[in-house]
């Protein structure tokens, strides 16, 4: 039985993210031979939501998908790009109100489908979203009965207590549940007990000397004289590329392996 080999990348964030990306996965492709690579997208053009030429950059640097979160539509070219229904990327499934896109895609994968699901935790968030529980339970009844042999979710949300409560809720269920959003990788990698790989936070891909991505002096110095200042992103120097690789059983659609990426290069 030929397991689905993935690797998932933490948020990529800013130019050197991007271009971290682009010297570190032909060798993460060597060493792991992944069937797909899956990246978060929602800070790839300087931090804040998409541009169709970062975007691109990425494609073109052989990431297969990418989900998002709360920043995608900091940017125009995210609602244009979202509404086309052959860009390899999604969206949160629970906004709210009706915005461009979907929540959810099918990837085939040689033989293989594998369902990507995208959610927004709604803990410390100021903007509103449907119940993250409820949707994902949604889209498994709508998709239940479909041939899929792997379920990847993305939970994009803040506080590790509902992270960690989502992944039991769909534990058995789904394939891997993966947090992302806080840009700082937890130690918390595992298999839980009906077979879902989980980790409450994958990380970033980005400036490794920074404040989850932002230009360390600058952001000490706003806590210091409690400003509130924008920091500029680091475009070079050490990039910490963050990910997690994951096996699934074609079958069963249970993990069979979680391990964390944690690689620097320089830029």
């Amino acid at each position: 039985m030929k397991k689905i080999k993935i690797i998932f990348l933490g948020d990529i964030f800013g130019r050197i993210g991007r271009q971290g990306i682009i010297k570190a996965l032909p060798e993460l492709k060597k060493e792991y031979k992944p069937d797909v690579i899956i990246a978060n997208a929602e800070n790839l053009a300087h931090g804040h939501g998409i541009t169709r030429n970062s975007l691109n950059e990425m494609i073109a640097a052989g990431i297969d998908f990418f989900t998002s979160g709360n920043h995608i539509f900091d940017k125009p070219d995210g609602e244009f790009i979202l509404a086309e229904k052959d860009m390899p990327i999604i969206r949160p499934a629970n906004y709210i109100e009706a915005v461009p896109g979907t929540g959810e895609r099918i990837l085939k994968i040689g033989q293989h489908q594998l369902l990507v699901l995208n959610l927004m935790g709604r803990v410390f968030f100021q903007d509103e979203y449907k119940n993250p529980f409820k949707v994902a339970d949604e889209i498994l009844e709508k998709h239940k009965g479909e041939p899929l042999n792997g379920i990847i979710v993305d939970f994009h949300a803040e506080a590790t207590s509902e992270k960690v409560a989502l992944g039991y809720h769909l534990d058995g269920r789904v394939s891997a549940v993966i947090g992302t959003h806080t840009h700082v990788m937890t130690a918390d990698e595992k298999i839980l007990k009906n077979g879902t790989a989980y980790i409450s936070d994958v990380g970033m891909t980005g400036a490794s000397e920074s404040v989850i991505g932002l230009d360390k002096d600058e952001v000490v110095q706003n806590f210091l004289t409690d400003g509130g200042m924008s920091a500029e992103i680091p475009e070079s120097g050490i990039c910490q590329i963050s990910g997690v690789y994951l096996e699934i059983n074609p079958d069963s659609k249970l993990a069979t392996k979680i391990k964390v990426i944690n690689k620097q290069v320089d830029i």
